[in-house]
């Protein structure tokens, strides 16, 4: 006899990084100080991208676009968590975790297609210098940006979708501070396989795909630098791609890390722990990543608040 679907009647708990009681002020004031100096840093490359004429250019395009993916990525998960260890409670309403969950995806997604699209545009800028802004012109990159977005929120409408055809037959205790995907279909009573393929064959496309691209991209852009004969010519080459490249590498290898040692280990807490590094640190440290290694972004910022050299 198949499951009947009383997802409405239960209730849906989300268990956190910590039980202890002693640790939830400490990781209260933790978690807000990384959210708000997530959102301040990337309203910052934001606005200058913005107000700055010198970097209405394609590369500051899918840089602030990147900053708006990580302020509602971070948004979707931290301010939850903190209301529910400031009221002592671990409840998230059905409607809200399906929520969580299609925004959760929809954000990761677009940082993964932001960071490839913006592998291809230093691709252009160092192979073909001189065709750079015929190539990467405002119709193209307009595409590239839109596209981003209509494939990362069709992706996560469909995994949410089917989401909703899950069934549970207990009080749902999630091990994580987010209502994720994968833990859903780990918890639900009904039959998952569709949800597995669905996910599965996702993450190859979605996420092995732009991986790909950056790969590509990367090999293509070494093989030009290699070529350059001059030593300064290569390191003023190199050094247009060290932000990206760092961002690039903080990102994926704590992605990596996170989903192969959820794959080792059973401690699913453990896992939760470790996923503050993609989900918070990574979109907190990139405008400073940025900043610190960009002429541009800090003569902007300079100019945004007037302050000389």
């Amino acid at each position: 006899m198949e499951p009947e679907n009383k997802t409405q009647a239960f209730k849906f708990f989300l268990l956190g990084i910590s039980e202890d009681s002693s640790l939830q002020p400490f990781l209260f004031g933790l978690f807000l100080f990384m959210y708000l100096v997530t959102v301040l840093g990337n309203l910052l490359i934001i606005w200058a991208t913005i107000t700055d004429p010198r970097l209405h250019t394609p590369m500051y395009l899918f840089l602030s676009n990147l900053s708006f993916a990580d302020i509602c990525f971070t948004s979707t998960s931290i301010p939850k968590m903190l209301v529910n260890i400031h009221t002592q409670s671990k409840v998230i309403p059905y409607e809200g975790c399906i929520t969580q969950v299609y925004f959760f995806i929809v954000f990761g997604v677009l940082d993964n297609f932001l960071l490839a699209v913006m592998a291809y545009d230093r691709l252009v800028a160092i192979c073909h210098p001189l065709q750079y802004m015929v190539i990467m012109n405002p119709r193209l990159c307009g595409l590239l940006v839109l596209g981003c977005w209509i494939t990362s929120a069709l992706n996560s409408l469909l995994q949410t979708l089917m989401a909703l055809r899950l069934s549970f037959c207990a009080d749902v205790e999630i091990p994580h501070f987010v209502c994720e995907l994968n833990q859903l279909v780990l918890l639900a009573c009904s039959d998952t396989f569709v949800n597995d393929v669905v996910i599965y064959f996702a993450a190859m496309l979605l996420g092995g795909g732009p991986l790909a691209g950056i790969l590509y991209s990367y090999a293509k852009i070494v093989s030009a630098i290699r070529a350059i004969s001059s030593a300064g010519g290569k390191y003023k080459a190199f050094s247009t791609c060290v932000s990206h490249l760092s961002v690039v590498s903080l990102f994926y290898c704590t992605l990596l890390g996170v989903y192969l040692s959820s794959s080792v280990t059973q401690n699913s807490q453990a896992t939760a722990r470790a996923s503050v590094m993609y989900s918070m640190v990574t979109p907190m440290l990139n405008p400073f990543i940025y900043s610190l290694r960009n002429k541009d972004i800090v003569g902007g910022l300079r100019r945004l608040f007037r302050v000389k050299p």
